[in-house]
This record gives C-alpha cells, structure tokens and sequence, in this order.
C-alpha cells in the first residue's frame, strides 16, 4: 500500500483510482507507471508521434505532485533527453495546462495528453530551451534533424510498465472474485438437495440366488439383511422370496415324522403275528 506522507488520504484515493484507469485503458501512445510506496511521483513512457521528428522514439517522464495538490498544478519533467522548445536541458516541462491554466479538475489523463500533443505542436515563443524554438522558427529542416537525432540517441524503446500491475493499492480497489466464485461453486455443489452419486453396490447386500437340485429349484437368502443399509422394501422382498421354501421344509418334515410312525405300527403288528 502507498505510505506517501505528503498526500492526504482521500488524495491518494482519488489517485489510485485514476491510476488504475489509466493502467486498464491508457491514452493513444502513452503507459503510466507509479513507484507504489510514494504516489506523489507519476512514470509515464510517452510514444513519439507519427509524422514529427519524435517518431519511433519512447520518451519517459515524470509528474511530481505537491502536498496540496490538487489544488496546486503538478511539476512535469523529461527523464530522457530531447531537443524541443519548450522543454528545458535538465527536463522541466513548459506548458499552460501545468501553469495558468491549472485547474483542480484535471486528471492526470488530460494533463499526460497535452504534453504528448506538445511534441506534435511545440510552442517556440514560450521556449525553455532557447536554441530549439529559434531553430524551429527560423529553420525547421535543421531543427527536425537535431530533434530526430536526440530521438534515435537517447529514445530508444525500453521495457515498458507491465500492464495490470501498477501497484498494490491500485489492484487493491479491485475485489478479487477468482476466490470467491471458487467458493460459492464449492457451496452450491454441496447444498441440501442437490443430487449425489449413487453408491456402488455393496458386496454385503442382500441377494437371491437359484439353484438345481433333485430337479427342483431352491433358493437361498445370502447375507443378513441387518449388514446392509438398504431400504425395508428390499428386506421385506427377499423375506417374501425366502418364505415358500421355509414353509415346503417345514411341511416335509412333518410329513416324513408321519410315515415313519406308521411304519413302526406296522412293524409292531407283524412282530405280534
């Protein structure tokens, strides 16, 4: 997070959402970039414009911000070298925007566009550079040529400021939803109702099985039903299925109880005979 001492909190909001504006959309030919721990000194890598002597040059700069900002205008300064009129040998921007013409409205987008307009149309009467603007006024030929030797000296493109990562207090605005949504998946998958995946069948379940002997079918109840968790229905089916051949043993023991005595009456009577 930005610890910057000499911007008041709601300054440095304001900044920070403009920052991020600028990061996700930035100006035709412009980047901005922001040293995180201190907000009140903006990077920006301004693109040459086609068709000037600055073409095919990136140019970075600064905006330093004052304490009172921004009720006061900020000071612009060129980090790389070039020969323009209003822009002097140690870098200081001369432009109205940042001057007289200062308002506490603009943002940082207006006022990074002017100074990218001011290298399509330099202002030479309000020169800081004096040999540029009486250059230019007097002639332009031998002023493009300094201007786009300066221009393949010492703009030549660098690295850029990565996209989406202007700081921590920036992205800091941003919720991020990844986490979030991740999560609320995981819940919605898991409420009350929703639908599970059946269980594989147990091995333990009850089952009815058929077999041949003495040409007759019998069937057997494997496994208890009492292991299991399946339904009363299920039990209540395979007691169903068991019952026939409980009841045909019960009547064929009773029925061989019988003729057995009978034929020990029988017995009886040939003994006496």
């Amino acid at each position: 997070m930005a610890t910057n001492e000499n911007l008041p909190p709601n300054v440095i909001k304001q900044l920070a959402k403009e920052l991020k504006n600028l990061d996700e959309s930035p100006p035709e030919g412009i980047k901005v970039g922001v040293n995180d721990d201190d907000f009140s000194t903006i990077y920006a890598d301004i693109e040459g414009p086609a068709g000037t002597p600055y073409e095919n040059g990136v140019f970075r700069m600064k905006l330093v911000l004052s304490h009172d900002f921004p009720h006061s205008p900020p000071k612009g300064y060129f980090l790389t070298k070039i020969f323009h009129p209003n822009i002097a040998t140690n870098g200081e921007i001369c432009v109205n925007t940042l001057k007289k013409d200062w308002n506490p409205s603009l943002g940082l987008r207006h006022v990074l566009i002017v100074v990218r307009c001011l290298l399509i149309e330099p202002f030479p009467e309000s020169a800081l550079n004096e040999q540029a603007g009486k250059m230019l006024l007097e002639n332009y030929e031998e002023y493009a040529r300094h201007a786009r030797l300066y221009t393949g000296i010492h703009a030549k493109p660098k690295p850029k400021f990565k996209s989406g990562a202007i700081s921590e207090s920036t992205t800091a605005l941003n919720v991020d939803q990844t986490n979030t949504s991740v999560l609320n998946a995981d819940q919605k998958s898991t409420t009350p109702g929703a639908a599970l995946p059946l269980p594989c069948p147990s091995p333990l379940a009850p089952s009815t099985t058929s077999t041949r002997g003495n040409g007759k079918e019998q069937q057997a109840a494997i496994a208890p039903a009492t292991d299991t968790g399946v339904s009363g229905s299920t039990v209540a089916a395979a007691a169903a299925a068991a019952a026939p051949t409980t009841q045909k043993k019960e009547g064929g023991l009773a029925k061989a109880h019988a003729d057995k005595k009978k034929m020990d009456a029988r017995k009886k009577s040939l003994k006496r005979l």
